[in-house]
C-alpha cells in the first residue's frame, strides 16, 4: 500500500507540474492546472490514481496547511485600521454577494435547499487572493488607491471565512444554542491560542531563534496542536490551523516561517487541489450551463456590492469599476469551504463540480479582465453617463465652464508630486493658483478639490484628456510618474504627444533608466529629471556621515524636514 500511494503522488505531482507549465505559459493560474490533472487521473478521467483514501489524507494535510499560511498573512492591525471606503466596500460586498446568491441558488439555481444555498452563496462571495495579487504585482498596481482597496475587502473576506467556519459544523441544526456554543467554542480556542502565543510561544522561539529550522518545525508543531484542540472541541482541524496562524501574525518570526513554509505548503496544496478535481465529474451539458451561470452571478454580484457603493462615494466610474473587476472571480478558498461541506453531506458532488467549472471559468476570464481594465473601463464609462451616472468632473467639464488654462500642468500624482505640492504649499504658495493637476486617482481627486487646487479627473495617456484639460495652453507641463506607472503608454511616447500638442512649452519629464535621457530629449523635452541620481547622492553622503559617526545627525534632519507635512499622498 505505502509503495502505491508514494508512486500515485509522483504521478500526481509530475501530471500538476507537466499541466502547470502549459497553463503558465497561456498566462492562467496554475490552480487550474493543479485541478485538471486531478480530473484526468481520477475516475472520471483516466483512472491512474485508485488508492482515493490515502490522498484524502495527505490533500487534508495541504488544506490544514494552506489555512495556517492565509492566517499567517493575515493582519488583524490592519483589520482594525481599514480605512472607511474600505470597510464599508468590504462588509457590503461580502453580505450583499453572500446574500444575493443565496437567495438566486435557492429560488432558482442548483441548491436543493437553504443550506446548500448558503455554502455557495459564501463561495461566491469570495475572490481570489492568489489571482488579484499576482495580476495586481505584476501590473505594479498594488499600492494604488484601487489595489489598496482591493487588498483590503480580501481581507475582510479572510475574516468572514473564519466566521463562517466557525459555524460551519453546526449549520445542519442552527439553533441559537448551538450557534452561541459555536461561537463559545472558537472563542475558547482563539483564547487559549493568543494567551499561548502570548506567554509562552515567545519565550520558546527566542530560545531556538538562532537555530531556523527549530523555528519552522516549531511553527508547525503549534499549527497541528490547535488543529487538534480543535478537533477536541467539536471544531475542524481547518479551523485550528487557522487560528495558529492568525495568533503567529504578529510575531517577528512569522515572515521567516511563511518564507520556509511556502515549498512545503506548495506542495501539499498541489496535492489538495489535485485530489479535489479528481471528485469532479465529466462535466455535462447542464453542468456547463450552471457553471456559466454562476459565474454570471458572481460577476453581477461583484458589479451590484462593489461599483454601487464605491460610486456613491464618489470614486468616479474608474475609481468604482477597477475593483470590482479584479474581484470577480472565485476563490480557491470557496472550493475549500465547499469541500469540507461535501464531507459532512451539506453540499451535493453536481453542485460542488458545478461552482469548480465556475472557478475555473472565471478564473480564466478574470485573468484577461484584470489585465485589460483600462480598455474595459474605457469602453463601459460612456454607457454609464448615458444611464445617468455621471463621472467626476472631468477635463471636456472643465475645458467648457473655465477659461483661460493655468500656466503649469502636473500630469498624474504620483509620491514625487505629492511632495511637490507639499514643498510648493510652503516655499511658493501663490504657484497654487497657476496650477492644474491631471490625474485619475479618485482620492487625490476629492482631496486636492477640498484643498482648492485646479484638478482635472482624466487619463494623461489619452490625448482627449490632455486637449480638453488645456494642456496645449500651458506654459510649463511636467510629469513625474516613471513609465511602472503609466498604464498603455511611456514617457518618450508622452513627451512626443505633448510636443505635439504644445510645441512652445517647456517640458520636465521623468526618466527611470539612464539610457532614456538623450531620447526624451530628442522627443522635445527640456529638462529630464532622474530620481536615481538624487537617490544616489543621498545615500552617498549618508555613507560619509555614517563614517564620520554622524549619521545620528543626519537622521535628526531628516526628522526635521518631515516633521509637519501636510502630503496627498503620505
Amino acid at each position: 500500500m505505502g509503495q502505491t500511494l508514494i508512486t500515485e503522488i509522483l504521478v500526481c505531482i509530475i501530471a500538476a507540474w507537466v499541466l502547470a507549465v502549459v497553463f503558465n505559459a497561456l498566462k492562467q493560474p496554475v490552480l487550474l492546472a493543479y485541478l485538471a490533472a486531478g480530473f484526468a487521473l481520477g475516475p472520471h478521467g483516466f483512472s491512474v490514481v485508485t488508492d482515493h483514501e490515502a490522498m484524502d489524507v495527505v490533500s487534508s494535510l495541504g488544506l490544514m496547511l494552506l489555512l495556517f499560511m492565509i492566517g499567517l498573512e493575515i493582519d488583524l492591525k490592519k483589520i482594525v485600521s481599514a480605512g472607511r471606503d474600505i470597510t464599508r466596500t468590504g462588509v457590503v460586498q461580502i453580505l450583499g454577494s453572500c446574500g444575493l446568491a443565496m437567495v438566486f441558488c435557492v429560488v432558482l439555481g442548483p441548491a436543493t435547499g437553504w443550506l446548500e444555498g448558503l455554502y455557495l452563496g459564501v463561495a461566491i462571495a469570495l475572490s481570489s487572493t492568489v489571482i488579484i495579487v499576482k495580476i495586481l504585482h505584476d501590473k505594479r498596481e498594488l499600492e494604488t488607491w484601487a489595489g489598496r482597496l482591493t487588498l483590503g475587502v480580501l481581507v475582510l473576506q479572510d475574516l468572514f471565512a473564519i466566521l463562517f467556519l466557525a459555524i460551519q459544523p453546526d449549520l445542519k441544526h442552527p439553533t441559537l444554542a448551538l450557534v452561541a456554543l459555536s461561537f463559545g467554542r472558537v472563542g475558547l480556542l482563539m483564547a487559549v491560542a493568543f494567551l499561548v502565543s502570548r506567554h509562552v510561544l515567545p519565550a520558546v522561539f527566542r530560545s531556538v531563534a538562532l537555530l531556523p529550522e527549530l523555528v519552522l518545525v516549531g511553527a508547525l508543531a503549534w499549527c497541528f496542536a490547535l488543529a487538534s484542540l480543535a478537533h477536541g472541541l467539536g471544531l475542524s482541524r481547518e479551523m485550528g490551523a487557522l487560528a495558529a496562524g492568525v495568533a503567529l501574525s504578529t510575531f517577528p518570526y512569522t515572515i521567516d516561517v511563511a518564507a520556509k513554509l511556502t515549498g512545503i505548503r506548495d506542495f501539499f496544496v498541489t496535492l489538495f487541489f489535485v485530489t479535489l478535481g479528481m471528485g469532479f465529474p465529466r462535466a455535462t451539458g447542464l453542468d456547463l450551463a450552471w457553471a456559466v451561470v454562476l459565474s454570471s452571478l458572481l460577476v453581477i454580484t461583484r458589479l451590484v456590492t462593489v461599483f454601487v457603493p464605491l460610486y456613491a462615494a464618489r470614486a468616479g466610474h474608474r475609481g468604482a469599476l477597477l475593483p470590482a473587476i479584479s474581484l470577480a472571480q472565485m476563490s480557491e478558498l470557496s472550493l475549500v469551504l465547499l469541500s469540507l461541506g461535501h464531507a459532512a453531506g451539506d453540499v451535493s458532488e453536481s453542485v460542488l463540480a458545478r461552482a469548480g467549472f465556475a472557478f475555473v471559468l472565471t478564473g480564466v476570464l478574470s485573468t484577461y479582465g484584470i489585465f485589460q481594465t483600462e480598455a474595459i473601463v474605457r469602453a463601459v464609462s460612456p454607457w454609464l453617463s448615458r444611464l445617468g451616472l455621471s463621472d467626476l468632473k472631468r477635463a471636456a467639464d472643465i475645458s467648457s465652464r473655465e477659461g483661460r488654462a493655468p500656466a503649469i500642468f502636473l500630469l498624474g500624482f504620483s509620491w514625487t508630486a505629492s511632495s511637490l505640492l507639499d514643498r510648493i504649499r510652503r516655499e511658493r504658495p501663490t504657484l497654487i493658483e497657476n496650477l492644474r493637476v491631471v490625474d485619475f486617482n479618485p482620492l487625490v481627486y476629492q482631496r486636492l478639490h477640498r484643498m482648492g487646487v485646479s484638478v482635472v479627473y482624466g487619463d494623461i495617456t489619452q490625448p482627449e484628456v490632455l486637449h480638453h484639460a488645456g494642456a496645449q495652453h500651458a506654459r510649463v507641463l511636467i510629469c513625474s510618474v516613471p513609465n511602472t506607472l503609466l498604464k498603455g503608454s511611456d514617457n518618450l511616447a508622452l513627451t512626443r504627444r505633448l510636443r505635439k500638442l504644445n510645441p512652445t512649452a517647456q517640458i520636465i519629464m521623468n526618466a527611470e533608466r539612464l539610457a532614456d535621457i538623450p531620447a526624451l530629449y530628442e522627443a522635445g523635452a527640456q529638462y529630464v529629471t532622474a530620481p536615481r541620481l538624487l537617490e544616489a547622492g543621498e545615500i552617498l553622503d549618508a555613507m560619509e556621515a555614517a563614517e564620520k559617526g554622524l549619521l545620528a545627525e543626519r537622521r535628526n534632519q531628516q526628522a526635521e524636514i518631515l516633521r509637519d507635512r501636510g502630503e496627498i499622498l503620505a
